[in-house]
């Protein structure tokens, strides 16, 4: 039995199971993350003297496409998903 929650969008709320609704939290984290490292790499490629947009663009490619960073960036939303509702339901007395 699969329990159900409500998933908000702009402009709808949304039934979905747990761990769909859990699973889209995590990823969102993870683009989330990966962006502010590309906004870190292209700003500071633009600091240096001959630096290009693409320059920075070119590091955060090699930079994301590790497994280690991937593996890093997942694991800590994950972690932190699953400990903030854990910490969520120890406080309703579940």
């Amino acid at each position: 039995m699969s329990e159900k929650t409500i998933l908000v969008v702009p402009g709808k709320k949304l039934t979905v199971p747990r761990l769909l609704k859990r699973g889209l939290q995590i990823l969102a984290a993870v683009a989330i993350t990966s962006g502010v490292a590309l906004a870190i790499l292209i700003g500071s490629g633009l600091l240096v003297p001959r630096g290009r947009l693409s320059q920075g663009w070119d590091v955060w490619v090699s930079f994301i496409n590790r497994t280690d960073i991937l593996a890093t960036m997942v694991l800590t939303a994950l972690v932190t998903v699953l400990f903030v509702y854990w910490q969520r339901d120890h406080e309703r007395g579940k």
